[in-house]
């Protein structure tokens, strides 16, 4: 089974702050911001809702793609959130 790797970005519960990560284990690390088990940015703004990810082959492609990200204005990351989820809403919740 090929390892598969994701960049995604997580908000806070009032959409009000944007995170761009990148990881092999989507729900392992999304576990990690709603228990805040990882100190810094994502504890300190409860950042812990998941909103929008991709998937790579490859952990240099999930990389590029998370610098492009990072590199983008706040108004152009939401342009790309809302194009598979134009709600917000978490996609890690089983209930949406």
């Amino acid at each position: 089974m090929q390892k598969l790797y994701y960049t995604y970005i997580a908000t806070n519960k009032r959409d009000t702050v944007l995170y761009t990560g990148i990881t092999s284990n989507l729900v392992k690390r999304m576990y990690q911001h709603k228990e805040k088990i990882v100190k810094g940015f994502t504890e300190k703004y409860n950042v812990n809702k998941l909103i929008y990810y991709e998937v790579f082959n490859s952990p240099q492609d999930a990389i590029a793609s998370e610098k492009k990200i990072k590199g983008w204005t706040r108004a152009k990351k939401i342009q790309l959130i809302k194009i598979k989820n134009p709600e917000f809403k978490d996609l890690m919740n089983n209930e949406n």
